[in-house]
């Protein structure tokens, strides 16, 4: 190449670069307009708990979804609090409403009020006309990062490179180094969405103190940015999925319990194709679609309506991907099942039902006096103490008060209370009648639980001051 051609060839990538980055800071100014960060308290028996979780705007309705990891799933939803919405580099705060969460995405969907929105843009008006682009190895990519509330959430630029691609069971892009916030949008050199963070991977940093002995380690813990988002293909498309209530219901239910990942040795012995998978069956719920459609212990499910159950790395991926599958449908959908039982290939149809009660949605009765909350007992705690459904009764210890009157008898978070005073606990009407008349007779000194606890029973003695 003659020399005035390179210098040219040179000058041209120089021009692209300097105007690639003169694009950059106006695509975020704008963009930084569908980025919230949402600030919400937990309320438990004792104390307020205030939490704090990044969200990406989606809609003209001020609808925002948060990260799976923003809300803590055990949570029951009126333990969530007086949501606030801030805008980034703005410290006054308006009011959100918690609509729940989707059990096939994992986001948590939370609305802000009417005045806000119009200062707020949907990531959506930020996708590519047509097919959405998907970002190709050693691609620059860039997002946006919120600083703390003390300042503000201040908004700042992240850049990196993409350097894996992975199915997780969702596309997930992987980047060299942090490229966003967790819950926050993940953009290309054009400004086109590619993707939305997603919670940390606990990327950690070795840092060395200078100290008089020659300096100490320490390990640091970066949660408040991301190296992980999931691909524009697998957000776009269910964005609408907004809950109907807080409880995120309706929810499809299979009940092919404790999935586990066939082990690839068995695949090899049953001649499975190298890109396919599978997942073993390790028990099937009483009274659950799957036990009508026919499923036993140790099936194997290696397809799904039809489709073979894809190669996931690492292997325990499969499991998430089964639940997920079930989780895009809706009671009453039918589902196909091929599954292996032994050397033969069935073919299984079952009718996805309603999920049975929660134990985030179970009611509960907090007592003060005694120092313990008491809560219904639902259909995964008889899965979990191995008792039938239908010979369950009692309580359940949902929480103990340290230093209280319960906990100083030895009653622990998880006791199931099967005896109040020598007399059965039927159930949770009849066992808070028993508390209740406890707790409110302020002549009673002590009185008597008989718990069961993994298996072993025992008889505690609660002294009342």
């Amino acid at each position: 190449m003659p020399a005035w051609c390179h210098r040219l060839f040179l000058a041209l990538l120089a021009t692209a670069a300097v105007a690639r980055a003169a694009d950059i800071p106006a695509l975020w100014a704008e963009r930084v307009k569908c980025t919230v960060a949402v600030a919400y308290v937990i309320e438990n028996e004792n104390d307020r708990r205030p939490t704090l979780a990044y969200g990406t705007v989606i809609d003209r309705q001020g609808t925002i979804i948060l990260p799976t990891a923003a809300v803590d799933q055990r949570l029951a939803p009126q333990q969530l609090k007086d949501f606030k919405v801030y805008i980034p580099g703005d410290p006054t705060p308006y009011e959100g409403t918690y609509l729940g969460g989707d059990v096939f995405t994992g986001w948590q969907y939370v609305r802000v009020e009417e005045k806000a929105r119009s200062r707020l843009v949907p990531v959506t008006a930020f996708a590519a006309h047509g097919a959405n682009p998907v970002p190709v190895m050693t691609e620059e990519l860039w997002g946006i990062g919120l600083r703390p509330k003390e300042e503000d959430f201040l908004p700042y630029i992240l850049q990196s490179h993409l350097v894996l691609t992975q199915l997780l069971p969702e596309r997930t892009g992987v980047t060299q180094q942090e490229v966003a916030g967790p819950g926050l949008p993940v953009f290309n050199h054009a400004g086109d969405l590619v993707g939305i963070a997603l919670s940390s991977g606990g990327e950690t940093y070795m840092q060395f103190s200078q100290g008089a002995r020659g300096g100490e380690a320490v390990i640091l813990f970066d949660l408040e940015e991301s190296s992980l988002f999931q691909l524009a293909d697998d957000v776009l498309p269910y964005l609408k999925r907004i809950p109907t209530n807080v409880n995120g219901r309706p929810l499809a239910w299979l009940g092919a319990f404790s999935l586990e990942p066939m082990d690839r040795d068995v695949a090899n012995f049953l001649k499975l194709s190298p890109q396919a998978s599978g997942a073993v069956v390790s028990e099937v719920l009483e009274n659950s679609p799957a036990e009508k459609a026919g499923m036993k212990a140790r099936d194997i499910i290696v397809a799904i309506n039809g489709q073979p159950i894809p190669h996931f790395r690492p292997d325990h991926v499969v499991i998430d991907y089964v639940e997920h599958e079930i989780a895009r449908d809706r009671p009453g959908d039918a589902m196909s099942l091929t599954v292996l039982r032994g050397a033969d290939r069935l073919e299984l149809k079952a009718t996805l039902g309603e999920e049975p009660k929660l134990v985030r949605e179970a009611d509960r009765t907090f007592f003060d006096r005694l120092g313990f909350t008491a809560r219904e007992f639902v259909y995964g705690d008889a899965i979990a103490r191995r008792v039938k459904v239908a010979e369950a009764a009692g309580v359940i210890v949902h929480y103990v008060r340290p230093n209280g009157p319960t906990a100083l008898a030895g009653l622990q978070t998880d006791d199931w209370i099967q005896e109040i005073d020598g007399a059965p606990a039927k159930n949770y009407t009849d066992a808070l009648a028993r508390l209740f008349a406890i707790a409110n007779d302020p002549q009673r000194r002590e009185f008597v639980l008989l718990v069961s606890r993994g298996g072993d029973t025992a008889i505690l003695r609660v002294k009342l001051k």
